[in-house]
């Protein structure tokens, strides 16, 4: 889901990602016949992680090296190579509108068989939803979920208990409000991070299906449901920081740390970042409440990053045996513990006691997918609701999303 992203030209990263890959080429000068593997992710924060079990890889396998490449703006980057027809051998990304078009376009190969064999039936479902193929074109391997994370200290403090419920949720907030302290800190300048709370609302108001029907026509955003996730967006706003619209995500992290609020609507992946800054700070985390029908209100978790192979790479049997290894339970386990993640691997359980408020939504199945993976990318669904939180025009704002929503649909 982070999708933290550069305004570097996406000339100069196409020349970055190029260069030095070898990709589907095998290595020369004095270990002729040893097979060269480039592994493409998109995930900035996870680099390091990923740099040690491509390290423990390649010295348990001597005939092979795997390189990791790690571009800013991945996607970008990614779509670029796949027009100039320079698919990188094995790819980890997110489960996106993106990944669903290249598996429709017959990007990658078709994976269906042992490598499934140990991953969690739901998320497998998730991406046969996303590509509308029982094909299986990627293994899940971590999943992450967002909510709201909480400072336990201060909620202990003001006498706070966990809001189950919408109105409990503002109830809390003003609580917090009134005892003079953020109820949230909010980071709009960084339009990304205005999905988590979209993708809890809609969700849990709209439901997935919302956008398969929006594709086929049969609803508009132009709608009561959907109004009513637009003015609950703008009803977080009475409980923000003072500079809403100046604060990026690193601003959030750094700020949650200090205790500058006592929720933060983000991700488990936030939460090593605010460790980072602050090792003693006390965190925990609890769905996002955002229906007054507690059985509606999920733990928004999708598939965070899948593995898959180039359709034409030249190792097909290397990449695959690259992949069983990620998915050995001891490496997932170590990914998870690093980056506060959730295995899509059966058996390997997250323990970390920050991410403890999730449990019982896992345990019961009281999770859906991030509504946004099912809108194009191409809609710019983010820069949309920034606007709207800027200029608070419920009707100017469902009418952008049905007309930008039509507009790409119109260009297929």
């Amino acid at each position: 889901m982070k999708k933290t992203l550069s305004v570097i030209a996406v000339s100069a990263l196409v020349m970055t990602a190029l260069a030095g890959c070898g990709s589907n080429s095998d290595s020369g000068g004095g270990s002729k016949g040893k097979v060269k593997l480039e592994f493409f992710q998109n995930k900035t924060e996870a680099k390091a992680s990923f740099d040690e079990l491509v390290k423990k890889f390649n010295e348990a396998n001597p005939d092979i090296t795997v390189t990791q490449v790690n571009p800013p703006d991945a996607e970008t980057v990614l779509k670029t190579r796949v027009a100039k027809k320079d698919v990188p051998d094995i790819i980890g990304m997110g489960a996106t509108d993106a990944y669903a078009q290249l598996a429709k376009s017959g990007v990658f190969a078709d994976l269906s068989g042992d490598l499934t064999s140990n991953i969690q039936p739901a998320y497998l479902n998730m991406l046969n939803k996303l590509t509308g193929s029982e094909t299986v074109n990627g293994i899940p391997f971590t999943a992450n979920a967002s909510g709201i994370i909480y400072n336990k200290a201060m909620f202990d403090e003001l006498g706070l208990t966990i809001p189950k419920t919408w109105d409990e949720l503002i109830a809390t907030a003003q609580k917090i409000k009134d005892a003079g302290k953020t109820p949230f800190y909010l980071t709009l300048k960084d339009s990304w991070t205005l999905m988590v709370p979209f993708n809890s609302l809609s969700t849990d108001i709209l439901g997935i299906d919302f956008y398969a029907d929006r594709t086929n026509g049969s609803v508009k955003f132009d709608s009561p449901q959907f109004r009513e996730v637009a003015e609950k967006q703008l009803k977080l706003l009475d409980f923000g920081e003072k500079d809403m619209f100046g604060k990026g995500y690193n601003d959030g992290n750094a700020a949650f740390a200090k205790g500058e609020a006592a929720m933060y609507i983000q991700g488990v992946w936030a939460i090593p970042e605010i460790q980072k800054a602050n090792p003693d700070v006390k965190l925990g985390v609890f769905p996002f409440p955002a229906t007054n029908d507690e059985a509606s209100n999920k733990v928004i978790s999708g598939v965070d990053t899948l593995l898959t192979i180039s359709k034409d790479t030249k190792h097909p049997e290397e990449a695959k045996k690259f992949i069983d290894f990620l998915l050995q339970p001891e490496n997932v386990q170590t990914y998870i513990d690093e980056q506060k993640a959730f295995s899509a691997v059966k058996g390997v359980n997250q323990s970390d006691e920050s991410v403890q408020g999730f449990n019982a939504a896992f345990e019961s199945g009281a999770i859906d997918d991030f509504s946004d993976h099912y809108i194009p990318g191409a809609v710019k669904a983010d820069t949309i609701i920034q606007a709207f939180l800027q200029k608070k025009n419920v009707d100017a704002y469902v009418k952008q999303f049905d007309t930008e929503w039509d507009k790409v649909a119109n260009r297929k």
